[in-house]
């Protein structure tokens, strides 16, 4: 694991008229399960079918259909309890939450209030400063997702898909331990590359496979510690929901324009309600959506339909057993074995299909300049044309090559950029393309010593400047490199100009 010795990050505050105010923020993201089914029925969860096409009568709600609880989904929240340390509950128990919306058939979600399937566990967020805070995961529970609305078909009619209807989906709720925009967005991040490391959830926020609740309250500085030291939330203002948030930059400029907000109302002597709000991002603003319901409201009770779910230590074990090198230690070993930087080793296993590109580059290789070769080149390549690494045109072992052929001194750097954009544009082998196009560096001191002579004759004025002030050296290196078409070996030539300038 990593060594991590990092400070506690500060809290973000913002000054309002008359006071310093802090932010505490907490969150629930809803993270939908990688399955094939869904939670209590059969029916595919294939994004983009058509709609109403993925519903069996249970997710319909038809009557006397009664869910079956779908295995594999379990063991994908104990696999992910089990990524962000958490306690898992070998008994729990699923509970109806009563409410009405056109796109849930039942009239009710199926969820976990009382007895939810992982307990407390832990998210470690790097904000890139070096510091770092540990963000509290309070539980997790399995609950049923709700169709879809869709309100832009039609001017005097609203329709309904439920192909989402049923789908399995991990509600993550955090302690209030993020203190700012940035750490938000951070711990989102860091939690989604988890959950993709772990193939729990594909974290698509674009389609909705992943998506938040942000809670916000603002404080006096000195009241988040007391409400540390007492656990007591009236240390702490009235919180308000943002719902469903789906971008980083968004939740962002949410909690900001939602924490001024609160500001504002406190300072004019008002106070704050607390509510479930939306954001406007075309406005920048945050706008009441409802009351915020406590669990009363809901009127939940043991779902009558499913029996107590018991899972066996032994099972949960296996899954343990079976877990995948996580970010974080990916992160430690690239460090240790590869000899990398924090941010290269970073950059590198912010992904895991990244990471599993840049080893198999760096298998029996120099892992510096193969993380070099990969981030700076590679993926500057992709970026600018907008594809992913799993679509590269260059494999790691055509990538390979070309770092062989430039530990080897079969050619320069500057060759190896001409030959990385061969080999990206056209494809091809690296060591036959640099053989058949004559890429070849030089490395006979005999004719690279022939140039130097020849640049160094026609350029007497130049010479005399270069002897006074050796740092012009390298315009003689310069002009070598563009003779020989960049195949002069530049240590070579470095060395040999040097030796020339010396008279």
């Amino acid at each position: 694991m990593l060594d991590l010795t990092y400070d506690t990050p500060k809290p973000k505050v913002i000054s309002g008229a008359k006071h310093d105010w802090e932010l505490v923020i907490g969150m629930e993201v809803h993270a939908q399960v990688t399955s094939k089914a869904k939670l209590f029925s059969a029916a595919s969860t294939r994004f983009g079918a058509e709609p109403n096409s993925n519903v069996s009568f249970v997710d319909a709600a038809m009557p006397g259909m009664l869910p079956t609880i779908n295995e594999y989904c379990v063991e994908q929240a104990v696999r992910t309890g089990l990524g962000l340390k958490a306690e898992i509950h070998l008994e729990s128990a699923f509970d109806r939450k009563n409410y009405f919306y056109p796109d849930l058939p039942q009239g009710y979600q199926i969820s976990q209030l009382y007895h939810p399937i992982v307990g407390e566990g832990e998210v470690l967020v790097e904000m890139g400063d070096g510091t770092a805070r540990l963000v509290r995961v309070e539980r997790i529970h399995l609950e049923q997702d709700a169709g879809k609305s869709i309100h832009d078909m039609d001017p005097n009619m609203s329709f309904v898909d439920l192909n989402r209807t049923g789908v399995a989906l991990m509600e993550i709720v955090s302690r209030p331990d993020i203190r700012g925009p940035e750490e938000a967005a951070a711990y989102l991040s860091k939690l989604r590359q988890i959950l993709r490391y772990l193939g729990t959830c594909n974290g698509d926020m674009q389609s909705g496979a992943m998506r938040a609740d942000v809670n916000v309250s603002i404080c006096r500085p000195g009241q988040y510690e007391k409400y540390q030291a007492t656990q007591d939330f009236s240390h702490l203002g009235t919180r308000c929901e943002i719902k469903n948030m789906n971008s980083m930059r968004f939740i962002q400029q949410a909690i900001d324009v939602e924490a001024r907000r609160q500001i504002a109302i406190v300072e004019a002597g008002g106070t704050v309600d607390q509510e479930t709000r939306l954001y406007d991002p075309d406005k920048n603003e945050t706008r009441s959506m409802r009351s915020k319901e406590e669990a009363h409201d809901y009127r939940y009770f043991p779902d009558p339909d499913l029996l107590p779910l018991v899972i066996e230590q032994a099972w949960v074990d296996e899954i343990g057993a079976n877990l995948p090198e996580l970010p974080d230690a990916k992160k430690a070993r690239f460090i240790s074995d590869f000899g990398l930087s924090d941010y290269d080793a970073s950059v590198l296993t912010a992904d895991l299909d990244s990471a599993g590109y840049f080893e198999a580059v760096a298998a029996g290789r120099d892992g510096k300049m193969a993380a070099n070769w990969v981030i700076n080149e590679l993926f500057g390549r992709l970026k600018k044309d907008d594809t992913d690494i799993t679509d590269s045109p260059v494999s790691p072992a055509q990538l390979g090559g070309v770092i062989d052929l430039i530990a080897s001194d079969a050619i320069s750097g500057k060759i190896a950029k001409d030959l990385f954009e061969i080999v990206y544009t056209e494809g091809g082998d690296p060591a036959e393309i640099v053989e058949a196009r004559g890429m070849k560096q030089v490395t006979d001191t005999g004719a690279i010593e022939a140039a130097v002579d020849e640049i160094i004759a026609a350029n007497p004025d130049q010479v005399a400047k270069a002897q006074e002030n050796p740092k012009l050296a390298g315009w003689f290196v310069g002009q070598v490199m563009k003779a020989t078409g960049g195949k002069a070996n530049p240590k070579a030539v470095n060395q040999l100009v040097a030796q020339k300038l010396k008279g």
